[in-house]
């Protein structure tokens, strides 16, 4: 699943690594590589000031999850000592992605930004370790998430979800997949969508860009038709190709990347695309508007995870606690355009609308929305497999 992150203005990290306190030996040190624009830097600085003791706070901006996650996967790579021209390019792709170090072989890195959808690859490939036992105490906020948020970080070994498991990852903010459409070009049709059922009427056809992933889209078609994002045997839902056949007459092309220029210069109508994309343009062009989907649609979470091999800090629990009090909270999902895991009150004077009523989640509607959830291998080459057969 790729994810892109736009940037969101000088609220939020730059792209340089940011650095708070004095340089020393000695001095206590927490690292954090984090997905570009996903915390602000203020909130850093907050922390910075509210610790007791000395401390030096390396933050790393990555542009991608992707490459926070190929970040993991290479700390954990052994390559053979004689296996020189191999071990030249591991050091080259480490010395590109990492800011910290250039040319070590294993994690220096206390915490690293991942997406949930990742999650699961991450615990099986052993790449990371988990944050705490589900009835440990180390993080103190723990207690205020909501059991959702908790279920969704408990797994097994295996990264299946698994009350009984460990907790490997702590959410900080969070987002949904949206209908993004130009007001302008609808109004001439006398309506404006509220639901993925709205992508199947008339006067649409070639007006429409989908999410290039398979689960984004059939999964919205299994939502219409009143099934879960999580379906695993596709061939028992009736109706669903003919469903995608239709659709797929009503879409222009197919993109994860760049499904916001054209909808822009009026090129498509609507889109469907990701929250951390669409709301930051949202302001900058009045003729866009943006709906969440009132039958339920799918969500995600960056998380903070402790890659393998590290040695646990009191220092990076007390940062995930911190980014759980509700005042940091609050001010992650304003300044980073974000929902929250932690029930904030945001206010008209913090962020006006239309962008206020996104971060204020409906109930209704996120108790009908769905983590995109892993399937087993089978089901995933179905999905692969349809998705593939509609689009020709």
């Amino acid at each position: 699943m790729d994810r892109r992150s736009f940037l969101l203005g000088t609220s939020t990290l730059a792209l340089s690594q940011l650095l708070f306190g004095c340089g020393g030996n000695n001095q206590t040190q927490l690292k954090v590589q984090l997905l570009k624009g996903s915390i602000p830097g203020q909130v850093v600085n907050q922390f910075h000031k509210g610790l007791q003791q000395q401390v030096q706070l390396k933050f790393a901006p990555v542009e991608q999850i992707q490459d926070l996650f190929q970040q993991l996967q290479n700390w954990q790579q052994k390559p053979k000592a004689t296996d020189e021209q191999g071990l030249s390019r591991l050091l080259k792709g480490i010395k590109q992605l990492n800011p910290f170090r250039q040319g070590q072989k294993t994690a220096d890195v206390d915490l690293v930004t991942l997406g949930d959808y990742w999650l699961k690859a991450a615990i099986e490939q052993k790449l990371i370790q988990p944050l705490q036992e589900v009835q440990g105490n180390q993080l103190k906020q723990w207690s205020v998430l909501d059991e959702r948020w908790k279920k969704l970080v408990t797994r097994n070994d295996q990264g299946n979800l698994d009350t009984q498991g460990k907790v490997w990852g702590a959410p900080y903010r969070w987002g949904s997949t949206v209908i993004i459409y130009n007001r302008d070009k609808l109004r001439n049709l006398g309506w404006t969508p509220n639901d993925w059922s709205d992508l199947w009427r008339d006067g649409m056809q070639q007006r429409i860009s989908l999410l290039n992933q398979p689960r984004e889209v059939i999964g919205l078609v299994l939502k219409k038709l009143g099934k879960s994002y999580n379906t695993e045997n596709l061939d028992q839902v009736p109706d669903l190709e003919k469903e995608l056949q239709t659709l797929n007459q009503q879409v222009k092309f197919y993109s994860s990347n760049n499904y916001l220029e054209p909808l822009i210069m009026g090129d498509t109508w609507l889109a469907v695309g990701w929250s951390s994309d669409v709301l930051p343009a949202l302001g900058r062009y009045p003729q866009l508007a943006a709906v969440i989907p009132q039958s339920g649609t799918a969500i995600w979470a960056d998380l903070w995870v402790r890659p393998a091999g590290i040695t646990k800090s009191t220092l990076s629990d007390r940062w995930i606690d911190f980014c759980w009090q509700p005042s940091t909270a609050k001010q992650i999902s304003v300044l980073t355009k974000s929902n929250s895991p932690i029930s904030t009150n945001i206010a008209a004077s913090d962020i006006q609308e239309p962008l206020r009523s996104f971060l204020q989640s409906d109930r209704e509607v996120f108790d009908k929305s769905e983590f995109l959830l892993p399937l087993p291998p089978s089901a995933m080459k179905q999905y692969e497999s349809l998705f593939a057969k509609i689009k020709v």
